[in-house]
């Protein structure tokens, strides 16, 4: 893979307010970690994506209602650290709405972002709840994709706002809306690749798992008529992209499969 160019399309350089959170008690609990107790430096994901061949990452804030675990302008300073290498991506607390639209307008406008993702399961509200739908409308006004997670979740919270089939629902309302889906869906992933199939700008990335766990039907969608629907993720620091792209090679993709999984299609979808 030296040769090829991988973009990260979900990751985050985490606080240690995201770190230390006990909402990912069982996080660290599956991957035998404990939580950090100093602030890592942003060269820390920088070797990490240097070891995985990862020419990009895409980081993000994390904001929901009662939660302020990365903040924008945090991300903001992680990004003018290595302007080259990461891009930002905005979260806000749809809580409020007025004040969630005033941000996401300065996220794109001043702060350079690529992309507004809001969580489900940090809001505990599905994704057809009507606070989300002036996020989408801000999105569509300035030409950047909504993301978001699909599946269940790691999170010792409610999963089942995270099914994909409500984005069946949001593509029908905001058809212009560019939606990302990050963590593969399971255990709706045919769901997911329903949805994604069904609508034109509704895309899934693999952030969250190994390639040697996805699933086959998320593999078989990637071979085919899928493969200029999905981004290769990492969801870092849960994962590392090392370890994200061990087996890649079994999976016998041909040549324009694997290159738009790894980078084309996240150049595309964010206009890297």
């Amino acid at each position: 893979m030296a040769d090829e160019m991988i973009i990260d399309a979900w990751a985050q350089h985490p606080t240690l307010r995201h770190s230390q959170s006990p909402i990912f008690a069982s996080l660290h609990r599956w991957n035998k970690t404990q939580p950090p107790t100093e602030e890592a430096p942003v060269s820390t994901i920088i070797a990490a994506m240097d070891k995985g061949g990862v020419a990009k990452s895409i980081i993000s804030a994390w904001q929901a209602p009662h939660r302020d675990l990365i903040s924008n302008d945090e991300v903001a300073g992680f990004v003018a650290q290595y302007p080259d290498r990461l891009v930002g991506v905005g979260s806000v607390d749809i809580s409020r709405p007025i004040e969630a639209v005033r941000e996401i307008r300065r996220c794109v406008e001043e702060l350079g972002f690529k992309a507004i993702r809001v969580l489900p399961w940090l809001c505990e509200k599905p994704p057809t709840d009507r606070l989300f739908y002036p996020v989408y409308t801000a999105c569509c006004e300035l030409g950047v994709p909504f993301c978001t997670q699909i599946g269940h979740t790691g999170p010792l919270m409610p999963s089942e706002v995270g099914r994909p089939i409500y984005l069946d629902q949001v593509a029908l309302d905001f058809p212009e809306l560019v939606i990302v889906a990050g963590h593969i869906g399971y255990p709706w992933t045919e769901e997911a690749i329903a949805v994604a199939t069904k609508h034109e700008n509704v895309f899934i990335d693999s952030s969250a798992y190994r390639v040697t766990r996805y699933p086959r039907e998320f593999i078989e969608f990637l071979k085919a008529h899928g493969r200029r629907k999905v981004l290769f993720g990492t969801n870092y620091p849960m994962i590392t992209p090392s370890r994200a792209l061990i087996g890649l090679d079994e999976l016998e993709f041909d040549e324009e499969a694997r290159s738009l999984f790894l980078a084309g299609n996240a150049k595309r979808v964010f206009d890297i």
